[in-house]
């Protein structure tokens, strides 16, 4: 054996069985092989499976919310709590597991790990199951109990942490310690998603829309939790040279709006939100700043207020992000009409209300939480009589 053979034979000493190693020394470099049918038979089958769920889902719903006729403007709510997990998660969840299949980084035996507030988890731990590899969230302990009883209905395990910002570091501690691979939707989020089109939700709005009075909207309002949403609806926005504008709406602690209007990347608030599925307590790596042309501040209660007149008026049953939305679609209908423009606005309904049964629609929470939301039910009925949305 040579010199090289010796140096390579020493630097595979160890490594897993399950790849097939082979050296073969040539005129000048050695060559490395590692092969392992088995293996990437088994990634083809899991595309495979997550590719199939998405063929077998119809593309979601784009509801009209009924306004008064005479403003000329258009409001629409697209759909994502039909989603086989009930939530916009879902896209999120199988744009992860594809990106981490076809990377490498998931194999048969692999423990997936997700640091999320819940609905991403959920959908992970549907995508999981249907792969067959264990799944671990790492959640804060204030999670809703409808979302943990859904992950763990998919087969998936919990480990709470007692603060939102303690979550990251502790997921990757746990994927390390078992050998498995961290997901890590705050990073991916942005990147996972084909922003060009793929039936992305930005280029199923669009579709969606092709046969309304005004096609093109003059705003697609939506919340930052990841960042992912907003960075694939921005930029496909501008790969379509589109005139539609961009707005984020940020509750009450995330430090996006803060971060984005100052300009710092690094931005943080160190605070928990209420609000969940949306904002963060600091600048994450999947928020795109320059894709995003105006942001809203929502307070909680408003937000909440909004949600619960959704359901009210609409029938409508959405979570507590819905209504940071709605109120962002509300401000925003109230300028245009102000400014005697017309057109469309669209927005998200990204989950279910039946995860938020013992949160936002109960009124005892509501009360703990220090939360009037009857200045806010005033304003929204005064909206939908006059127009007008004031401060």
């Amino acid at each position: 054996m040579g010199e090289a053979e010796r140096w390579v034979a020493t630097a595979l000493d160890g490594y897993g069985a399950g790849w097939v190693r082979r050296w073969v020394a040539t005129v000048g470099p050695v060559v490395v092989e590692r092969v392992d049918g088995a293996d990437r038979a088994w990634v083809d089958e899991a595309v495979r499976r997550v590719e199939a769920d998405a063929n077998r889902s119809a593309d979601t719903h784009l509801h009209v919310l009924p306004v008064p006729a005479d403003w000329g403007i258009d409001v629409y709510l697209k759909d994502e709590s039909v989603h086989p997990t009930g939530s916009l998660k879902h896209r999120l969840a199988r744009s992860l597991f594809l990106h981490a299949l076809v990377s490498g980084w998931i194999g048969p035996h692999t423990t997936v790990v997700e640091a999320s507030s819940g609905s991403t988890a959920v959908s992970e731990a549907y995508f999981a199951r249907l792969i067959g590899v264990p799944f671990v969230a790492v959640l804060p302990r204030s999670t809703s109990p409808e979302k943990i009883a859904l992950i763990e209905r998919y087969g998936g395990r919990c480990h709470a942490v007692e603060h939102g910002a303690e979550m990251y570091a502790r997921a990757e501690e746990l994927a390390a310690e078992c050998g498995g691979h961290y997901l890590d939707q705050f990073t991916y989020a942005e990147r996972a998603t084909d922003w060009r089109g793929n039936n992305n939700i930005a280029e199923s709005v669009v579709a969606q829309l092709t046969l309304e009075r005004h096609p093109v909207p003059e705003w697609i309002v939506v919340g930052a939790g990841t960042g992912g949403t907003s960075a694939t609806i921005g930029r496909f926005l501008r790969y379509r040279r589109m005139s539609t504008r961009l707005a984020v709406v940020d509750p009450e602690n995330s430090a996006f709006l803060p971060g984005w209007a100052s300009g710092t990347p690094d931005y943080a608030t160190g605070m928990p939100g209420r609000i969940e599925g949306i904002g963060r307590p600091r600048m994450e790596a999947s928020f795109v700043p320059g894709v995003v042309d105006l942001m809203l501040a929502v307070p909680d209660a408003a937000s909440i207020a909004a949600v619960r007149d959704l359901h009210a008026r609409t029938g409508h049953f959405a979570g507590g992000s819905t209504g940071t939305n709605l109120w962002g679609v509300y401000t925003l209908a109230a300028r245009m009409l102000a400014e005697g423009r017309r057109g469309s606005i669209v927005t998200l309904i990204c989950d279910g209300g039946e995860r938020y049964r013992h949160s936002y629609y109960d009124d005892d929470w509501v009360a703990a939480q220090g939360l009037d939301l009857t200045p806010y039910r005033e304003r929204i009925e005064e909206f939908f009589r006059s127009g007008v949305l004031e401060n």
